[in-house]
């Protein structure tokens, strides 16, 4: 075991009573291939254990260069003179919220507009006021019915907004009115979120993936001049001259705006239909192998990257913010007995996802599907966390993941509810608590996950002669070995191997098993 390989969490946890325990349960090994981060640079290496203070590891610069382009609350854009026009600073955007809530209780409306205000804070907004209406569903014209809308507008002038955030996904008809009413840019939820992933996306994939996302959102959503832009034909002297069938009004500006957006569409899927057979082939190869996987998923700020870093020592970048992570990041381990599997760190899902990420991320998303077992993290602190995992579950069915193998793991219970907690437990006796910052419960974590690995590796028992010691050093790389002796004949070998190292086996087994 390489002891050395975890050491990536301590920067963003405190060592827990477990954390011996766990270091010795754990061998971890980073890449497709092992131990590869930490032998390609092992002068860095060196100089980091000499000064880890002065050393930041991948997640935490990705997190001080994401704050470096945050806006500065207090700084205004307002102009009282012509002049200072280069001197001008950005400011934060002022934005109210308004939520229509049609079923559950109060308390429900008031956690889901919680959460809008949490995922424009992480938009770079400053929320000023939110409002929700009772409604048994949201109005055709405005979204908020008249009455509603003329309060709305009265609350951005007294707060002197200049967006309002609508906690749902509005139809282009209602979106145009209630800006028409209120005087200010309105959004909505679906525009919320794509914006977070757009500030957030950093891999090229996951770049192709919200540019697809966001022009989906945009196609529908299209205003503009209409007809007043409608373009002529060109021909001998113009003016409707341009030839048989191109005489007549032209395509106008909006229709043009469509079809230069489908071209981009398309080949945008072209561009991700390729990095998914990339993808796709990396999949192969450890299905062949028949490597276990297994999939972080959960709510959005739930903690998978925290639990990641605890896990693994990955170092990937941890922020309390909604949607921190977008591309998936995977890591090999062991469980305490030997077996080798896969750990992937997936994005985070929240109630009502955009129906466009889900379709956009869909490459991505089939980590979890493809797996052999979920993680299923919830957030213990949550006020609400059986929302959340319904909500989890809802995209789990659209991504046809409902059927793989689940393990609920909370976290953040030093943090948690004790009686939130006890409802937890009562509905879900099999699930495992821990905290990722505190290390507490990882140890469990650990056993309950070796526990639910399938075993996919066969049994041999085999006399391996000296000449074929590639087939061993496949076995220590591949499998899980449980015995092995050295004789005068060859190296007399017992363990758990893929089915194709398995064949090659074969013609040396002692005992068929």
């Amino acid at each position: 075991m390489n002891t050395a390989d975890i050491h990536g969490s301590d920067r963003q946890a405190h060592e827990g009573p477990g954390e011996d325990a766990f270091r010795e349960a754990v061998t971890v090994e980073d890449g497709d291939r092992a131990d590869h981060a930490f032998h390609e640079a092992p002068g860095a290496d060196g100089d980091r254990r000499e000064h880890p203070e002065s050393a930041p590891d991948r997640g935490e610069m990705e997190l001080a260069e994401r704050h470096a382009l945050r806006r500065v609350q207090g700084l205004s854009t307002e102009l009282t003179d012509v002049t200072e026009v280069e001197n001008r600073s950005l400011r934060l955007e002022r934005v109210v919220l308004i939520g229509v809530w049609t079923r559950g209780t109060q308390a429900d409306a008031d956690n889901s507009l919680t959460e809008l205000a949490a995922l424009a804070e992480t938009a770079g907004a400053l929320v000023l006021e939110g409002l929700t209406q009772r409604r048994s569903k949201p109005d055709p014209a405005t979204y908020i019915g008249k009455g509603k809308a003329a309060e709305l507008r009265d609350a951005v002038a007294a707060t002197g907004a200049d967006t309002v955030i609508c906690d749902g996904e509005l139809t282009p008809g209602q979106l145009i009115q209630l800006e028409d009413v209120v005087k200010v840019k309105v959004i909505d939820r679906t525009a919320l979120i794509l914006d977070i992933f757009a500030q957030h996306a950093r891999s090229s994939e996951g770049k192709a993936q919200v540019e697809l996302a966001q022009l989906s959102y945009l196609l529908p959503r299209l205003r503009g001049w209409g007809h007043t832009l409608s373009r002529q034909a060109g021909g001998a002297g113009g003016g409707g001259n341009g030839g048989v069938g191109l005489r007549g009004p032209g395509e106008t500006k909006i229709e043009t705006d469509r079809r230069r957006i489908n071209d981009k569409i398309a080949k945008l899927r072209r561009q991700l239909s390729h990095m998914r057979t990339a993808r796709d082939v990396k999949r192969d190869v450890r299905r062949t192998r028949q490597v276990p996987s297994v999939a972080l998923a959960g709510y959005t700020n739930a903690g998978k990257s925290s639990l990641l870093n605890r896990l693994t020592g990955a170092g990937v970048l941890v922020e309390n913010a909604l949607f921190a992570t977008l591309d998936p990041t995977v890591r090999q381990a062991r469980t305490p007995d030997g077996r080798g599997f896969t750990l992937s760190d997936t994005v985070g899902f929240v109630r009502h996802l955009p129906h466009q990420l889900v379709e956009a991320f869909r490459s991505t998303l089939e980590e979890v599907s493809d797996a052999d077992l979920i993680l299923h993290v919830v957030d213990g602190s949550h006020p609400d966390p059986e929302q959340q995992l319904s909500a989890v579950r809802e995209v789990f069915a659209d991504i046809d993941a409902g059927d793989v193998r689940e393990l609920i793991v909370v976290n953040k219970v030093d943090a948690a509810d004790p009686d939130t907690l006890k409802t937890l437990r009562t509905h879900h006796p099999d699930l495992v608590e821990v905290s990722a910052r505190t290390g507490e419960g990882i140890p469990e974590l650990v056993t309950a996950l070796a526990e639910a690995l399938p075993e996919i590796a066969q049994e041999v028992r085999a006399l391996v002669p000296y000449s074929r010691g590639d087939l061993i050093a496949r076995a220590h790389e591949e499998g899980r070995i449980i015995g092995e002796e050295h004789t005068g004949e060859g190296t007399e070998l017992h363990a758990f191997v893929p089915a194709p190292l398995a064949a090659r086996l074969e013609e040396y087994a002692l005992t068929r098993v």
